[in-house]
């Protein structure tokens, strides 16, 4: 196994890492953990002006800086770089950083400048358990989640984000998806009510008239429905052939299925 061979390395090795910083693509520093007195602040900022801001892009995974060795792996818009000053082995040492990528994906997805933000102290508490003084000690994800508990943030996909702000704004909330009816059928009521007042003497106070729409729907999925009133055209139309007008207004409706 990964694990069981960079164990052996290192007790082969004299491997020592001295610092291992977390950048975004503005060179900013997001992780900071220094495990060895003879790296200062001056290789942060050594590696973001000769690496991350350089005016040629760097192609070369390992950088030799003054007389510190730079190694670092690129995933989206994070860099990963590990600093040593003594001659260690560059194998080992990615090999490290691919399996710290690996454990941050298994505790909270997707490296990037968000997760990594959300997660700070988790990851310090996961570098306190693959470095001990700038050796690479367990690296198994299995064993690490079986005394480091804690759930990783997960950043929200693009999907998962649609979906929440249609819940949220109402676009559809009121209906859920899926919903299907072996007939399709859509039951409309208009309910009106006549209010008025008079004087002993016969006159009228108030009048008012009201009314609503009550409708009882089998629609399967999520059909266009358009309803029309359309009382004002039948009382004219009877009027004008000479016949009393409805007592009722005449509804009507379509739909149309999803």
């Amino acid at each position: 196994p990964a694990d069981c061979q960079l164990s052996r390395a290192v007790s082969h090795s004299s491997a020592m890492i001295g610092g291992l910083f977390i950048y975004n693509h503005k060179g900013e520093v997001l992780i900071s953990r220094v495990y060895r007195d003879d790296i200062g602040r001056e290789a942060v900022d050594a590696f973001r002006v000769n690496v991350i801001h350089a005016r040629q892009q760097v192609r070369s995974p390992v950088s030799s800086i003054g007389r510190t060795s730079f190694f670092h792996v690129k995933r989206s818009n994070i860099w990963l770089c590990a600093v040593a000053k003594k001659n260690v082995s560059a194998s080992l040492v990615f090999q490290f950083l691919y399996k710290m990528i690996e454990v941050m994906v298994s505790y909270f997805g997707k490296i990037n400048e968000e997760n990594i933000k959300n997660n700070f102290v988790l990851i310090y508490e996961l570098l306190d358990e693959l470095l001990d003084y700038g050796y690479p000690q367990n690296t198994d994800t299995g064993v690490l989640k079986t005394y480091i508990t804690q759930q990783g943030v997960r950043a929200q996909t693009k999907e998962e984000t649609t979906r929440i702000t249609n819940q949220v704004t109402g676009q559809i909330a009121w209906r859920r998806e899926g919903i299907k009816y072996r007939r399709n059928e859509l039951f409309l009521d208009v309910i009106e009510s006549v209010n008025l007042l008079m004087s002993p003497q016969g006159q009228v106070l108030s009048a008012h008239v009201s009314g609503r729409v009550r409708m009882k729907s089998y629609l399967s999925g999520m059909p266009e429905c358009k309803f029309g009133i359309n009382d004002k055209v039948v009382v004219d139309s009877r009027r004008a052939a000479g016949a009393s007008p409805a007592t009722s207004p005449s509804t009507t409706a379509s739909s149309t299925s999803a």
